[in-house]
């Protein structure tokens, strides 16, 4: 069984027992967090597409992990006159693991 999620405006694709790392969901480690938006499940082959979502379909997911992701560099740059910039960030993350799907 699988179901497609939309969590922070992207998709994720899971099943029980995955850990998928989205951005971040208020909540502290341990907590269960129930995720409504689900776009599509399958089950034994049976495919349920949402318009937009499955009704009453839901997704359970433990939090792992508040972390901060990788640095991401953003430059600017003009020609010309010398103006050279470079500022970086780490977006906020959370790592879920699946619990049901249901």
């Amino acid at each position: 069984m699988f179901a497609v999620v939309l969590v922070g405006g992207k998709q994720y694709t899971v099943s029980v027992g995955d850990t998928v790392v989205v951005e971040q969901i208020p909540g502290k480690v341990g907590e269960t967090v129930t995720l409504s938006n689900v776009l599509l499940t399958n089950d034994k082959g049976v495919t349920k597409v949402g318009t937009p979502h499955v009704p009453k379909a839901k997704v359970t997911a433990k939090i792992v992990l508040q972390q901060k992701g990788e640095k991401i560099d953003v430059r600017r740059f003009k020609s010309k006159v010398r103006y050279r910039r470079k500022r970086g960030f780490r977006p906020l993350q959370t790592k879920l693991e699946i619990v049901a799907i249901g």
